[in-house]
């Protein structure tokens, strides 16, 4: 946060109330406040409320994004059904999207062109190529602009939570605010779906029933509040593999006739339902079954279940408190795995 003078910084403010106290200063000498901003706390939102204070007629001073940032959220696949397969080789899928409150992050600085830098714990299995869906996604929302793009890593990377479907969904979110642009929501979402199956549900980042390839969404009003446990074996699953592997009859599709409004009874509803690439991607990589069972065993589990195309396995729980306590238990006997204590976003 940098008050300016002639277009030359000349204070930092080391915490909120030394920028508001700041401001109210500010204001009377008619100073610009040029601020970062971020998706979650609204900075030039709460400007607007400080300066509110002074009456309507008072003049607000300028605000002007350098920097926009969003952590944002791993999907979830709560049961898969592989229902059909069309002409050109792609599954019709039915599924429930949930997503967790633990993700990547991406922030956007100015920049004369379009670079992306990847950062975190998992950034060494990814790469900036051309073809990298963040990258992809600033182009097909407006080639030419120019970007830094950093991308901190959270997420396992082939793991079935969405991490590039995700990354792409919040590189247009973020975009949309920095580039200050605004699109028709059908061609976001056409957009969406040129990039990936699942960049339509990241892009909107809500719980939905999905059919299609996985584009083609229902939002639920809600989904019970609950604890989950994600747990990664390290071992990096492909999603074309796991589908090569899938044998036998298609399943019917089997939406919820009423969202249950607790987890035990949500954990009902998806006990009568199933991931129907677990048994492909288990062949693949055998270590899945073990992490299944060591989350179904797991104290206070209420369901164990494979995420998208794998490798990722989650486990159920009746609050974030028992999902933490599972987590450090896992932790103790698998040292090597990747283990994080989340809860459902229910909106």
């Amino acid at each position: 946060l940098a008050a300016l003078e002639g277009g030359i910084a000349s204070r930092v403010f080391a915490s909120g109330m030394a920028a508001i106290n700041a401001i109210c200063t500010m204001y009377k000498s008619g100073d610009h406040v040029v601020c970062g901003n971020d998706l979650y706390g609204g900075v030039p939102r709460l400007f607007n409320q400080v300066f509110a204070n002074f009456g309507a007629d008072l003049p607000l001073p300028t605000l002007v994004v350098l920097a926009i940032s969003e952590k944002f959220v791993a999907k979830l696949n709560l049961y898969l059904h592989v229902v059909g397969r069309r002409a050109d080789g792609y599954h019709l899928l039915d599924t429930l999207f949930a997503f967790t409150a633990c993700g990547d992050e991406l922030a956007v600085e100015p920049a004369d062109s379009l670079t992306l830098e990847i950062r975190g714990p998992f950034a060494a299995a990814l790469h900036d190529a051309p073809d990298n869906l963040v990258l992809r996604a600033a182009r097909e929302l407006a080639a030419g602009r120019g970007a830094r793009v950093i991308l901190t890593k959270n997420l396992p990377v082939a793991s079935g939570l969405g991490g590039g479907s995700a990354d792409a969904g919040a590189a247009i979110r973020v975009l949309l605010e920095f580039w200050k642009l605004s699109p028709q929501a059908e061609s976001l979402h056409d957009l969406a779906r040129r990039l990936g199956a699942d960049v339509p549900a990241c892009l909107a980042s809500r719980p939905s029933f999905a059919g299609g390839v996985g584009d083609l969404l229902s939002p639920v009003p809600s989904l019970p509040a609950a604890g989950v446990v994600l747990v990664n074996s390290g071992i990096a699953l492909g999603t074309p593999e796991v589908f090569a592997q899938r044998r036998g009859e298609f399943s019917r599709p089997a939406p919820f006739a009423a969202m249950p409004a607790h987890a035990r009874d949500l954990a009902v509803e998806l006990r009568a339902r199933r991931n129907d690439l677990t048994p492909g991607a288990v062949t693949l990589v055998p270590a899945i079954a073990i992490v299944l069972a060591a989350v179904d065993a797991s104290d206070g589990c209420r369901l164990a279940r494979m995420s998208g195309s794998g490798a990722t396995c989650f486990g159920i729980y009746d609050d974030p408190q028992s999902a933490t306590s599972a987590a450090t238990a896992l932790r103790a006997r698998h040292p090597d795995w990747w283990i994080v204590a989340t809860e459902l976003l229910t909106r």
